[in-house]
């Protein structure tokens, strides 16, 4: 996890504001759904949306965000699963959806298990977002030019290719940051090898759904 400080910048990057309703896709340990839980208030709301494609390979994570939701204070957060296209169904109209170094394994074999492809699950991202809501990805960068290529094998995804496929969806970019960039990364190894886990070089990017007749 981030440190404090980054913490709050990415906070204030993606939006996440009192009152915000957020879907935390894939949340993993459920740290940024405890943080948005924080954040959005008892106004607002956090799906912590886990994917079924991801079930098979960590039985118990739809269970960990289901008891994370009952913690104190969590009144606000519901834990919800369903295949990735199927979020819309899974979920209320939101102001932001967060995608935490998770883009990439939308190229892998075991997120397309089910059928479902990049393209698809961001049209769902498009439909479930309110106009003017925002898309955020943070990733693992892979090196230029490298398009996909290096999805399963690196868990990397080239910043330009994710660009292309999000905007294919109807999304505007709205800003990016190199807030988590690392010019030392060689974009040539595993994200999870001892040498640069922890330290890759990431790009966040901010979309937006553009409200009707805005482009």
């Amino acid at each position: 996890m981030y440190d404090q400080s980054k913490q709050s910048e990415l906070i204030r990057f993606a939006r996440v504001e009192v009152g915000s309703t957020v879907i935390d896709v894939y949340p993993g340990d459920g740290d940024w759904t405890r943080i948005f839980s924080e954040v959005v208030g008892p106004e607002g709301r956090v799906y912590s949306f886990v994917p079924t494609e991801i079930v098979d390979l960590k039985a118990d994570q739809v269970d960990l965000m289901r008891t994370l939701a009952k913690e104190p204070g969590r009144a606000n957060v519901e834990a919800v699963s369903a295949d990735l296209v199927a979020m819309p169904e899974a979920t209320q109209a939101a102001d932001v959806l967060w995608l935490h170094l998770f883009y990439h394994d939308l190229h892998t074999a075991l997120m397309q298990k089910r059928g479902a492809t990049a393209a698809e699950f961001n049209r769902a991202v498009y439909e479930r977002l309110k106009p003017g809501g925002f898309y955020v990805i943070v990733d693992h960068a892979a090196a230029s030019g490298a398009g996909t290529s290096d999805t399963q094998s690196l868990h990397r995804i080239d910043a330009a290719s994710v660009r292309d496929e999000v905007e294919a969806a109807g999304f505007v970019l709205d800003e990016e940051s190199t807030m988590l960039a690392n010019e030392d990364d060689p974009h040539a190894v595993k994200v999870f090898d001892p040498s640069i886990k922890g330290e890759t070089d990431r790009f966040v990017y901010r979309f937006v759904k553009p409200h009707v007749g805005q482009r």
